[in-house]
């Protein structure tokens, strides 16, 4: 008994097991496996390593945007002329990655509060019976002003009068704005940090450049009817009645090469719309909303209020860094090899089920063993 368990222990330490291999010349199966073997290893070099860059590792950014607008505008409505800086223009003013650019507007100035009658056409009215109810937009007195035929309403008076939209745009002046945009980006897992602000970047070419696809992608100092037209969109359209755009800043990377050669590339796309949509076609056109600038007037509190039509900028930062991994590497060759095995299984139906002489195969492949008492 001793020895038989001495036995049994050495044999599982010492001795090893292979699989019986069993060569087939068989040309249909031989062509059968070299095609899913040669698919296979197409799939392994071309799909894994090639496009996918199986062997590397990869990374998203971690990145912040600073943005700076310049540009002086000019209007003129009813014989007053008006001078537009940035500070007046841009919505919000603290360089953020989206804000606003005005390019029209509906000024309505020395408004009070108070009592005074609606817009015509709007709650139309005969009697004071018709302006009861509290359904309504504005707060309605019940009483109808015989000189307009509309209800009394209290409000900021006199009230906006926004039906017709200044066309062309009052602020047309805004497409030779220019926009200055600085971003950062760090990579964690590479340990590698970069600014848009790359080699050949400095001070002196910032002064004297301005982005163009072609001869200047790299200059962050953007024309405002530059980046319109890149987009897709017409300005004049698009500052009539606002719109929507955004700025994509790509960083895409492969630092199995020197970080030098990690640069942004600058894209832009229309939001909210299609240019080539149709006013009918769309739910809602162009981009606006209102800004109250109050003062006080004999002690009284007024203000001016603006409804703003202006081209609202979104900056999207997208990244994906890459570098060799020998983890990443191994996996994708240990998969491969493992789907090799598929040539196998795929040959042994064929060879097993399918064929004339399956039985023969059979017999070849499995050996029997019938099963005897010992004695």
């Amino acid at each position: 008994m001793k020895n038989q368990i001495t036995n049994a222990i050495s044999d599982f330490f010492f001795e090893y097991e292979t699989p019986r291999q069993v060569l087939v010349r068989n040309r249909r199966v031989g062509v059968v496996c070299r095609i899913i073997q040669l698919g296979v290893l197409a799939y392994i070099i071309g799909w894994v390593f090639i496009y996918e860059k199986g062997y590397q590792s990869t990374d998203i950014a971690v990145g912040s945007v600073f943005t700076k607008m310049k540009g002086v505008g000019y209007s003129s409505m009813n014989g007053t002329e008006r001078i537009w800086d940035v500070a007046d223009y841009v919505f919000p003013s603290q360089g953020d990655a989206s804000f606003v650019v005005m390019t029209n507007y509906i000024i309505t100035e020395g408004q009070k509060m108070g009592k005074c009658p609606e817009l015509h056409g709007k709650h139309n009215c005969s009697s004071s019976a018709d302006c009861e109810g509290g359904s309504f937009k504005r707060q309605m007195t019940g009483e109808c002003v015989n000189e307009t035929k509309t209800c009394q309403v209290l409000a900021w008076c006199p009230v906006e009068d926004d039906l017709v939209i200044p066309d062309p745009p009052m602020l047309m002046s805004a497409e030779n704005y220019t926009l200055f945009i600085k971003n950062s980006v760090t990579f964690p897992l590479f340990g590698v940090s970069r600014s848009n602000l790359v080699e050949g970047i400095d001070a002196g070419y910032i002064s004297k450049c301005l982005y163009h696809p072609e001869s200047a992608p790299l200059c962050p100092i953007f024309r405002l009817g530059d980046i319109v037209k890149q987009s897709g969109f017409n300005f004049e359209t698009i500052a009539t009645v606002g719109g929507a755009i955004g700025i994509v800043v790509d960083w895409t990377c492969n630092f199995d090469v020197a970080v030098t050669h990690c640069k942004p590339k600058y894209t832009f796309h229309g939001l909210y719309g299609n240019p080539a949509e149709t006013d009918k076609a769309r739910a809602s056109v162009g981009y606006n909303f209102r800004y109250a600038k109050h003062y006080m007037e004999d002690k009284i509190q007024k203000r001016t209020l603006l409804k703003v039509f202006g081209i609202r900028f979104d900056i999207i930062v997208q990244s994906l860094a890459r570098k060799f991994d020998i983890i990443p590497t191994l996996t994708a060759i240990g998969s491969g090899v493992g789907i090799f095995g598929v040539a196998t299984v795929v040959c042994d139906l064929v060879l097993l089920y399918l064929l004339p002489k399956r039985a023969f195969y059979k017999n070849m492949k499995f050996k029997y063993t019938d099963t005897h008492t010992q004695k």
